[in-house]
Parts: C-alpha cells; structure tokens; sequence
C-alpha cells in the first residue's frame, strides 16, 4: 500500500478511497480502506494475549505541548522571582538605613501574606553577605528583620490596648476613642520646688501663679529628643495627667506619628508589677509575661527600647538601690526588685531608655544619679481647659455655657488645672446645664464634689443593682461638715478616679 501510494500518488489514493467508500472486504485481511478507517477509529492495537496497548501517539502530542507551556511558564517565572529579589533586596537595604522609618499598614500586610517567601530571600541574602564577608552587616539585617515582624504585632496589640478611654467608672459602651478627645498638657522641664507638706492640690494654685518666662515647656514626645538623656522622671500631683500622657505617648508610636526610631515600647506599671512581686525570673521573661506576642524574641539587647513605668507611687516592691545584687544579663533571673534597680541604675539593659512617672511625695524612692532629666506635669493651661471641655461636651453651645460657669468661680476655674476635676465639672454641668437634672448649678468645690459623689452614687446602683432612683437632693453643705464631705471625696477621687 505504501508503495502504491508513493507511486500513484495522492490523487490515485484519493480516487481508491472515494471507490472504495462505503464498501468493506468480506475477506478477514483489512483492505487499504478499512485499514485507514481503523486507524481513523484511533482503537487500541490488540495483541495475541488479548492485552491492550496504551495510546502512545496523543501522549506525545499532549507531551510537546506541555514543553510549550512550561517554556511560557518558566519565563515568566523567571521575570517574577528575578522582580520579587529585587524587591526583597531593596527592602533589606531600607531595613538596613539609619533614617529608615517603620513599616507601614501595607508592608506589614505583605510581611503576613509573603512570609515564608520573604523568609526565604533572607535566608539566601544572609547567605550571600556571609560568603561576602559581611557577617557584621548579615547579623545586623537578621535583628531588623526579625524585629520588624514583632514589633508589628507589638505596636497592633498596644494601639487595640490604648485607642480608647475610660473617665471615672466605666461602663458597656461608654469609653472614648483617646484621639477625639485627648487635649495636650502643659508639661515643662525641671521641678519646681520642694514638696510642700499640705494636700497636694493646694499646690495647683500656687503653681498657676509662676511666671511662664521661668519654664521651659516640653512635648512628651520629645522627651527623648537629647540623644544623651537615658531616664527620664515625671512628677505630678494626682489626676493630672501622668497616666493618659503615656497612653498618648504609646498609641502615637503605633501610629506611627512620633519615635519611629524606637523599636519597642514596654509599658509596665507599677500596680502590675505589684503582683509579681514574689516572682524569680530574667528580664526577658518579666517581658514574655506581660506581652506574650514577643515570646519567641529571645533577646532585646540590639534594638531600640523605651521602657515606661508608671505611677511610682503605687510601688509596693522595696525597691533596694543600695542593697541589691548588680545584674547584667536580661536572660538572668533575679527577683522583680532586683530587675527594677538594675535598669533604673542602667546595669541591666544600658541601652533601654526609662520614663518613670510619680506623685511627688513619692519620687524620691529614685537616686538622683539614675535620672538624667526631671519634667512636671502642670495640667491644663487656660486656652487647654476650654479645648477640653469643648472636646469632651459634643454640644458645642452647652459647652459655652459651661466654660463660662466655670470661669465665674475662681476656686473652681483654678482647680480646672487638674484634668480630673475639668472631667468631674463635665460630667455634673453636663447634665446640670443641659436640663437634665434640677437644683441650683454648683459654685464652690464642696458643691460641685457633692453633686458629683451623688452622681456616682447613683451610677453604682444602675451598674451592679440596676436601679434607677430618682435623683436625691442634694444636701447644703457648708462649714465643718462641708470640710468633711470635701476630705472624704478628695480621698476618694486619688484612690479611684486618678
């Protein structure tokens, strides 16, 4: 048959096939047409064990297009790879900048999305630096990769912790996003004086009294600004302010608003630090237990680290400079008194800046030596009062109605320096102004404090009793007995309030 074909050609095969359609051989040998119409069937070959042959021919068909597609594939592939090192590189050269700053919402996406890849990149360029004989630049590019991971979920756990706000006794729902309401305090270097043996909020007027020209104010976010200051402590007297500053300073942090420099921040306050005053751990696990997004960072000692601690004044540790044991490896444990003197004394973690806040009578528990810089918190100056309470009433003409309230008392406008009185003040003209309640509109410190402890009253009962009584009048207090209700507020206020 092939050599007819060859012979005769195509035209002669074709003219045999059109004869030859529809017409088969009775003879058990196929014809030339039938043998074309098998092999157009595609059956399998069928051997004399009666086994099956697979079909080799589409193999190969699919087979040479394979090779087409992973040609495609592969160069395409090449350009990705090729675009995705470059990129990587890029950042670790970024990562590598002193100016560069931290990671934006969008890079920290990525970091969650491309771990593994990115993991691996590093790998290779650690790898590569090495055999370069950049150990010392490889070393330095591992820290600030694996800090910038943790200190992603660091920043994202703190920011949930400090956006929001409670004044006074909080309730479901009743907390305020800190940035809506947060008014800037009046904060200056230096202290101003002795600590004066009378209530400490006799102090507030005498201190609304100094010249400005002899106080040099400063921002807490620039706290740390002098690159030669380590330690910094914060005085000032109850409810002005000491607590909600830290918790400004930090979410700012993580919004990447200030000291995009510091790669952590460890708040730890005293009244927490409190309960683990029989603990026996290393500084590392003292971190580990408070924010246990970091347990995997095994040490801190190469980066950046600001570590606050608020309210000395609630310390209940001993807080022995003198007698204490001298420690110097973050991995060695030690009781928590003895990891506070340490840092304080800047034994422990040297490279770690400190920012201690205190009442006065209380901070001089610290040595002198071990601070480099005093500030004070001085509360509100008179254009941050009205902004506070323009900020905190949403009514903007009840707001006017109570700032100029305010100002017709002098006691209660000079007490208006301590931001938790200008939050006791809203929260009684509020409701006072605003027609919610009756009776005559406090104007001295011993009404205003008794109208406010009937509001608590009152809110302790719809908190944990849920009743709702009609609102007591409120009793004329004045002389001795105004005196009294006056000290037991103030007791209560420092203890629960500030």
């Amino acid at each position: 048959m092939t050599s007819n074909i060859s012979v005769s050609g195509e035209q002669d095969l074709k003219r045999d096939e059109r004869m030859m359609e529809g017409k088969r051989s009775d003879s058990p040998e196929p014809s030339c047409v039938s043998m074309k119409s098998d092999e157009s069937m595609e059956h399998p070959l069928t051997f004399r064990d009666g086994a099956s042959s697979p079909d080799v021919r589409p193999q190969q068909k699919k087979s040479n297009l394979s090779r087409n597609q992973l040609d495609s594939i592969f160069k395409e592939l090449e350009h990705k790879v090729i675009t995705l090192i470059k990129n990587e590189l890029e950042r670790f050269r970024k990562l590598l900048s002193p100016d560069y700053p931290a990671c934006t919402e969008r890079e920290v996406e990525d970091e969650e999305d491309l771990h593994s890849v990115r993991d691996g990149a590093l790998k290779i360029t650690l790898h590569v630096l090495k055999n370069m004989n950049h150990t010392d630049l490889a070393h330095t590019l591992h820290n600030k990769s694996v800090a910038s991971v943790y200190q992603t979920k660091l920043k994202s756990s703190l920011r949930e912790k400090f956006k929001r706000i409670n004044e006074g006794i909080s309730q479901h729902g009743s907390s305020a996003l800190l940035n809506e309401i947060y008014t800037e305090l009046y904060i200056t270097e230096g202290w101003s004086g002795d600590i004066n043996n009378e209530h400490e909020v006799r102090q507030i007027e005498t201190a609304s009294k100094r010249p400005a020209a002899q106080e040099t104010p400063i921002k807490c976010n620039d706290l740390f600004k002098d690159k030669s200051i380590r330690s910094v402590l914060t005085k000032g007297v109850a409810g002005i302010g000491k607590t909600v500053s830290v918790q400004k300073f930090i979410l700012d942090w993580t919004e990447g608003k200030a000291n995009q420099d510091v790669t952590f921040m460890f708040p730890l306050p005293f009244r927490e630090l409190n309960l683990m005053k029989q603990e026996h751990l290393s500084l590392m696990d003292l971190l580990h237990h408070f924010f246990p997004e970091m347990r995997k960072l095994q040490l801190i000692d190469f980066y950046k680290v600001v570590l606050i601690f608020d309210g000395l004044d609630e310390c209940r540790l001993p807080l022995n400079f003198q007698k204490n044991e001298r420690l110097c490896d973050v991995t060695e444990s030690a009781s928590v008194d003895v990891l506070l003197t340490n840092l304080i004394k800047g034994n422990l973690l040297p490279s770690a800046l400190l920012w201690i806040t205190s009442r006065p009578g209380a901070a001089n528990q610290i040595p002198p030596e071990c601070v480099d810089q005093v500030t004070e918190v001085r509360g509100f100056s008179d254009p941050q009062k009205e902004e506070y309470f323009r900020k905190r009433i949403s009514d903007q003409s009840l707001a006017n109605k109570v700032i100029s309230h305010m100002k017709s008392s002098r006691s209660l406008y000079i007490m208006c320096h301590i931001p938790v009185f200008c939050w006791i003040s809203a929260t009684v003209l509020e409701r006072m102004l605003g027609e919610a309640e009756s009776g005559e509109i406090p104007k001295t410190l011993t009404q205003m404090f008794t109208h406010f402890l009937i509001f608590q009253i009152k809110h302790k009962e719809q908190k944990y009793h849920q009743k709702c009584d009609p609102d007591p009048d409120p009793p004329e207090c004045s002389g001795v007995s105004g005196c009294f209700i006056c000290i037991f507020l103030l007791l209560f206020l420092e203890r629960q309030m500030c």
